[in-house]
C-alpha cells in the first residue's frame, strides 16, 4: 500500500485519519459530558456587561475588528462573530441596546443575520433597527476608527466588547472607551495588540483563549469535544517537536525521517 502513496505523502495521509479519528472520538465523549473548559473569566464578564448596560440605560458597543473571511485573520473574525452572537442574544433578552460597527463588506451581511436571528429568537425583531445599530462605517482603518471613536464619544456606552483582529486603532478604541468609563472585555490573538488591551479593558481575552468563546459560551457538548480534539493535536506536536529536537541533537533522525516519508 505504502508504494501506491507518493513520497512525503505517507506520513500526512496518516496523520490526517488519526486526526479524523481523535476528532469523532472527542465530539463522541464531549456528548457523554467527559470533557469541561477551564474558567475564562473575561468571557463570564460579558453578561455582567450587558447587564451594566441594562442598569444605566446605555448602549453597549460590541466591535470585532475590520477582519474579513478572505485574510489570514478569518478564525479571529469567526470568533468575534461567535461572541456577537452571544451578546447580541442577551442584548434582545435583557433589553440593552447593542450597536456593532462594521468595517468589512463579506462580514457585514453574516453580523447582520447573526443579530437578526438573535432578536427574532427573542421576539423582539422590531425592536432591532439595522442602519442604526450594525452601521457601515469605513473599509479603511483609520475612517472607521474615528467613526467609532466618534459614535462612543456621542453615545457614552456602559459597556464594550471587542473580540476579534485589530490593529493600531486596539489603543484608539480602549482608550477611549475607557474615558466615557465604558466596562471593557477584549481579546485578540494579535499579539502585538494584546499590551494595549491589558493596560486599559477590565478583562482581556488572550491568545487562543477567544477560538474558545463559541465552545464556552455555548456549553455544545460537540463544541467542546471538538475543542479538547485541538487540544490533542497541539499537545501531541509540541511532544514530537522535543523528541524530535533531542534525538537530532544526539545525531537521531528518526523523527525528522519519519515526516518525510
Amino acid at each position: 500500500m505504502v508504494w501506491l502513496i507518493p513520497e512525503g505523502r505517507f506520513t500526512p495521509l496518516v496523520s490526517l485519519i488519526l486526526m479524523w479519528i481523535i476528532t469523532l472520538l472527542s465530539i463522541y465523549y464531549g456528548k457523554k459530558g467527559k470533557f469541561s473548559v477551564r474558567r475564562i473569566p473575561g468571557l463570564d464578564k460579558i453578561e455582567e456587561a450587558v447587564g451594566r448596560a441594562v442598569e444605566m440605560g446605555r448602549p453597549i458597543f460590541d466591535i470585532i475588528g475590520m477582519g474579513s473571511f478572505t485574510s489570514l485573520y478569518a478564525p479571529q473574525t469567526v470568533a468575534g462573530l461567535s461572541v456577537l452572537s452571544y451578546v447580541s442574544k442577551l442584548c434582545a433578552e435583557k433589553g440593552a441596546k447593542l450597536i456593532a460597527p462594521q468595517a468589512a463588506v463579506d462580514v457585514m451581511p453574516v453580523a447582520v443575520e447573526i443579530v437578526r436571528e438573535s432578536y427574532a429568537e427573542a421576539g423582539k425583531l422590531d425592536e432591532l433597527d439595522i442602519d442604526e445599530q450594525l452601521p457601515y462605517l469605513s473599509g479603511t482603518q483609520f475612517a472607521w476608527a474615528s467613526g467609532i471613536i466618534g459614535m462612543a464619544a456621542r453615545l457614552r456606552p456602559a459597556a464594550n466588547v471587542m473580540v476579534g483582529p485589530f490593529w493600531a486603532e486596539s489603543m484608539m478604541f480602549a482608550e477611549t472607551f475607557a474615558r466615557v468609563g465604558a466596562y471593557q472585555v477584549a481579546g485578540t490573538a494579535r499579539l502585538y495588540q494584546l499590551p494595549f488591551f491589558a493596560a486599559v479593558a477590565d478583562y482581556v481575552l488572550i491568545g487562543e483563549e477567544i477560538f474558545a468563546a463559541d465552545a464556552y459560551l455555548s456549553k455544545d457538548p460537540v463544541k467542546i469535544g471538538s475543542l479538547f480534539s485541538q487540544d490533542v493535536y497541539k499537545l501531541t506536536a509540541i511532544i514530537l517537536s522535543v523528541i524530535g529536537a533531542l534525538l537530532s541533537t544526539a545525531g537521531v533522525k528518526v523523527i525528522v525521517d519519519l515526516l518525510k516519508k
